[in-house]
Formats: structure tokens, sequence, C-alpha cells
């Protein structure tokens, strides 16, 4: 049934374009047509995923993949590292919970799935399917070939590597392309971590895989709207076709697997230190904060006052009022801590104090690089491959952040303005 959260979302929908606007450096030209084609394929792309009986059967293949990714994945975890990863244990067990550990469940799925993504891509069926969405994101939301490959790619590939695909091109985008890629890349994620999202929520959301890789997919419409609002491109601009081409190719299958676990080894790391690093700098944050006074009772963190920050914000875009300080609670975790530490404390976040309608939403509005640790990400990779556009590329980079964060919040509320009967998900 349609009811008053539904249409509360509406809200942040139009809320979140209207603060774009305000901060934009013309606001003059704000995109009306750019802004009802965006939505609308956002909008395409879920009446088809789950609104359309044969799609169904993709999306349930998709949760098969997963697991069976998840599954395989395990094994050569554990052949590896034995008990650590959930084989065969040592000694009595009575406390099965703590045995899942991070760094050995989820990680490893990375790497797995970075080496996949690189056999597409050889064999060509990751190109296909990126050449389709280029092709439609072209055609719909008026973007040149390069950029709208890059896009594309950036959706499975992730903030540096898809636009690796087109780098030969950087240096002749326009300052509001280039603004545009960096902030698809804050608004999505890569295929890599989709499939750890997905184990991390599997147990709260059903089919949390279709879900992910959907937010992924429908961020991208958002993230090119938004950054559209803030960096218009001037008249003049943008005539042209543009080359539709990439430079990443492979030797071999075993070239492309090799390359793709490098690659893989690389997102690995810096997904494990940037949780290492913000976490810890939160948790001292948070040691400072408890020699202030306490409020109400309780002790001053940075979660809580994340909360109240973005209480308004969650309640926005779909949130019950009762729901909306943990709900903003986990925004700010995702901007600060990455959206993998949200992810992990929205799977852990009891029914009781987030319903299905809101995690549903949440799924959506966490999915995506936007957090600060990205931003260093983002500058250093786009500084790599385009160096003489590196002074542009971190004048650019906050608002970018700022861009990606408000596209996933604005992806999470058109969910929310959905009917829940669509999702198969209870309020």
């Amino acid at each position: 049934m349609y009811g008053w959260n539904n249409a509360q979302s509406l809200i942040g929908l139009f809320g979140i374009m209207a603060v774009c606007w305000l901060v934009s450096e013309d606001r003059r030209r704000f995109p009306f047509k750019l802004a009802a084609g965006a939505v609308c394929v956002q909008l395409a792309l879920l009446l088809v995923l789950f609104g359309f009986k044969p799609a169904q059967g993709l999306l349930n293949a998709v949760g098969a993949g997963v697991d069976a990714l998840a599954g395989s994945t395990q094994t050569g975890t554990q052949f590896v590292f034995g008990y650590l990863a959930g084989g065969d244990q040592p000694f009595s067990v009575t406390n099965p919970g703590p045995l899942y550990l991070f760094a050995f469940r989820v990680i490893p799925v990375i790497l797995v799935v970075c080496a996949l993504a690189a056999l597409l891509w050889h064999w060509g069926v990751l190109r296909v399917i990126t050449r389709a969405f280029g092709f439609v994101f072209q055609k719909t939301l008026g973007l040149r070939g390069a950029p709208a490959l890059g896009t594309a790619a950036t959706i499975f590939l992730g903030q540096v590597e898809g636009p690796i695909f087109v780098r030969a091109y950087l240096d002749k985008l326009t300052r509001s392309e280039l603004f545009t890629l960096m902030t698809v890349g804050l608004s999505c994620v890569s295929g890599s971590t989709m499939v750890a999202y997905a184990a991390l929520l599997k147990g709260t959301l059903p089919n949390a895989a279709a879900h992910v890789l959907t937010a992924s997919l429908i961020s991208a419409p958002a993230g090119v709207l938004l950054a559209r609002i803030l960096i218009p491109p001037k008249p003049g601009e943008e005539t042209e076709a543009g080359e539709y081409g990439t430079d990443r190719r492979y030797d071999s299958s075993t070239d492309a697997v090799i390359r793709g676990v490098g690659d893989g080894l690389q997102v690995a790391l810096n997904v494990g230190a940037s949780l290492i690093v913000f976490v810890a700098l939160v948790s001292l944050v948070d040691r400072l904060l408890g020699l202030a006074p306490r409020l109400g009772g309780q002790p001053v963190t940075v979660e809580g006052m994340l909360g109240v920050v973005f209480t308004p914000l969650a309640w926005a875009i779909g949130a019950p009022w009762r729901e909306a300080a943990a709900a903003g609670r986990l925004l700010g975790v995702k901007l600060v801590l990455t959206e993998f530490s949200a992810f992990i404390q929205l799977g852990k976040t009891p029914a009781d104090v987030i319903g299905g309608h809101t995690r549903m939403i949440l799924t959506y509005a966490i999915c995506g690089f936007a957090n600060i640790a990205s931003v260093g990400i983002t500058a250093s990779g786009f500084g790599v491959l385009a160096p003489e556009r590196r002074g542009e590329v971190f004048g650019l980079v906050w608002r970018a952040l700022m861009a990606g964060f408000l596209a996933t919040c604005m992806t999470g509320a058109l969910i929310g303005a959905l009917p829940n009967v669509l999702f198969g998900v209870k309020a």
C-alpha cells in the first residue's frame, strides 16, 4: 500500500535538488530536462528489475551468483587461513559469532570479484554491458561518448578504475564533464564491493544482492544530475559527439586474472587500511569527547552528533521520525567511517530499531563511495590519470563528495517514494 512515508520521501527527492541548485555555480540554468530524464531512467530501471517478471529470474540469479561467489571465496580463504576463515576449529566453539572475521570473510571477496571482472572484460562480456549502459546514458542524459562510457564503466569497476578506460580523453573533457565523472565515482560502488555489501546484509534484507546491484546502477543518473546542477556546462560546450573508446587491454585470460588480482589487492588494502585508520580516529575523538559533560545522561560521541545532524535528512528521504535518529547516525557513519562500516552497523541493527522500509532506503542511501576517505582516493587517482588537471581536480573534489553523498540519498528517497509492495518489503 502507498502511505505517508512514501509521499514523505518526495520531500527529500526534490529538496536535495533544491539544495544543490542553491549552491550551484549558475543558478540561472537549472537542467529541467536532465532532471526529468535522470529520474525517468531511474524509475525505468527499477520498474524493469522489480516489476517485470522475467527480470525477477535475473535478480534471483544475481542472488545465487553472489552466494556462489561468497562460498567459493570462503573455500579459497579457508585453504590459506584455515580455521581463521571459518574452517574446522581446533577447539570447542560455544559462541560462533566472533568467528566471523571481516578480514577473512569480506575482504577476500574483493580479490575474487576483481579478478573475475578483469576476465569478463577480456572476454568482452563486461565491455558489451558497459557500452550498452554508456549508450543509454548518452541518449537519455545527454553525455558525450567518452564521459558516457566512463560513467558506465565506473558503475561496475569503481571510482578510479572506471575513468581509466577513457584516460586518453580526460584532458579533453570540459570542467563540467570532469566534475560529473568524479561525482559519479563517489555516488556508485564497484562490482568487487557490491558482493561484499550483499554478504553483510544477507541476513537482514531479502534479496540484498539485487538491491545493492540496483543501488549502484540507479545512483549513476542521480550523480550526473546533481553534478550538472552544481556545475552546469557552459553554452557552446559539449557540442561534439566525442570519442567512444577505451585503452584498457589484457594480453590473455591469464594476464587478466593476474592483473585483476593485483588491482583487487590494492582495493582490499585500501578498504582495510581506511577502516583501521578512520575507526581509530573516531575512537580517539570519542575519547576526547568523553571528557565533556554528558547530555541527557549519555556520553557525547561522534556517532551521536552525526545522528543529530542527519536526522532531518533521514526523515526527508522517508524514515519515520521514530527511526530517523538511528538512520541519520548511519548516514553519518557512511560519510565519516566509509560505507563498509555503515553496512556492518546496518546489518547488526535490530528490526525494532530500523524497520524494513527504512532499511531498504538506507541500503540505497549508503551504497556509494562518498566518504571522507574516498576524497583522497579520488583526488590522487584523477591526479595520476590527468596530471595536467591536478589543480582543477583538487579544487572540485570536496564538491564532488557533497554531490555524491546527496546523490545516494536522492536514490534512497526515490526508493522510499515507491510502494513497498514493488520490492516485497514490509514497512
